[in-house]
């Protein structure tokens, strides 16, 4: 099996600790490595690096290879330019045809946070083994412990297998991103989990589902398969900036056929780290005596649930105040309600309407 780090998010939900020129997947979040490190190093603990890709956009690649330098350059998979998940991961599809285009593998965000990392290393050698037993996409999905609106939802039908701790399920269709309302009866249904986004297949299928479903994409993907086995790099750039921008659940995920898939229960304490409710739910580990979760130099009173980033040489003082997010930077503070922290992404479109606040994106 290989693996494909997806590194070229922005991570706009987590603004002001996430910077167009510094996503999260780039900034020491948790813990003393950044995201990116994190996930590189537990592939590592299984996987040799020559098969370890990355795929990002040009403008992110010296961040990610100064992070891991064993890495080899020419495993990485450059994104012309951001155009969603369908033409990203169609591209690494078009990339790995030409090495080795039945090999399983596997789409690896590069900012989650993972618990048992030896448990999510056993899921994806469960999948890989799957994969060339049934010829169907492996995907995992994790049990939802909130009503989130932001996480795509899958269906499970009946368990079809179980080994090594591990199960495996019927796959009975996948719901991006619903309302709130439809979230809440989800978490109370009890058969529709979080949609992890690990997606694992071989890059014959991938590029076949495309063919499938999305015809437009594979048309300009069969072009760029073609383009990375001539080595015509400016042919593949030309028929990137063609694809519709639209993420691969919309793409392909809703329309696949259920007896296509298995899903895999991802429970192995896993996060998204996608906003900074997210990320406080999990952190809850860490919280103090008041249940907040502070980075920082903080002094606080009569003050609870708080998520806080601050500095060590300013302090952060509070007086009777709950459930709240506190980012202060150098150059920016937020400050909002934990439920609301879906809407920092809002901030961050306003900051690109004006030209005296673009140099804080």
């Amino acid at each position: 099996m290989k693996v494909v780090i997806l590194a070229g998010g922005g991570g706009t939900r987590l603004w002001p600790l996430s910077r167009e020129q510094k996503p999260k997947q780039f900034t020491k979040i948790i813990g003393d490595e950044t995201l990116f490190e994190q996930t590189v190093r537990r592939f590592l603990s299984e996987f040799e690096a020559k098969d370890i890709y990355v795929c990002l956009n040009k403008n992110l690649v010296a961040q990610a290879q100064a992070l891991a330098p064993m890495i080899p350059n020419e495993n990485y998979i450059i994104e012309p330019e951001k155009r969603d998940t369908a033409p990203a991961m169609g591209l690494v599809a078009a990339f790995l045809y030409n090495k080795a285009p039945d090999e399983p593998f596997v789409y690896a965000p590069a900012d989650h946070f993972i618990g048992d990392e030896q448990k999510f290393l056993r899921c994806l050698k469960a999948a890989e083994k799957m994969i060339l037993e049934t010829s169907k996409m492996l995907d995992i999905a994790v049990w939802p412990t909130f009503p989130s609106t932001v996480l795509g939802y899958t269906h499970i039908g009946k368990r079809i297998a179980e080994a090594d701790g591990i199960e495996i399920f019927e796959f009975l269709g996948h719901a991006e991103k619903p309302q709130f309302e439809i979230a809440k009866e989800y978490l109370k249904q009890g058969d529709y989990l979080w949609h992890a986004n690990y997606y694992m297949w071989t890059p014959r299928k991938i590029l076949e589902a495309f063919e499938k479903h999305s015809s437009k994409h594979h048309a300009l993907l069969k072009g760029i398969a073609a383009s990375y086995q001539e080595k015509r790099i400016e042919n593949i750039d030309n028929l990137f900036s063609q694809m519709e921008k639209i993420s691969f659940d919309y793409a392909i995920t809703e329309k696949i056929e259920p007896d296509e898939v298995l899903i895999i229960k991802g429970d192995f304490d896993w996060s998204d780290v996608g906003a900074f409710d997210v990320l406080y739910e999990a952190q809850k580990a860490n919280v103090d005596e008041n249940d907040n979760v502070v980075f920082g130099n903080m002094i606080a009173e009569d003050t609870t649930d708080c998520l806080v980033y601050g500095k060590q040489d300013k302090i952060v003082a509070t007086v009777g105040l709950s459930d709240l997010v506190i980012v202060d930077t150098d150059d920016v503070l937020l400050i909002c309600p934990k439920g609301k922290a879906q809407e920092v992404k809002k901030i961050v479109e306003k900051l690109k309407d004006k030209p005296n606040t673009i140099k804080f994106l």
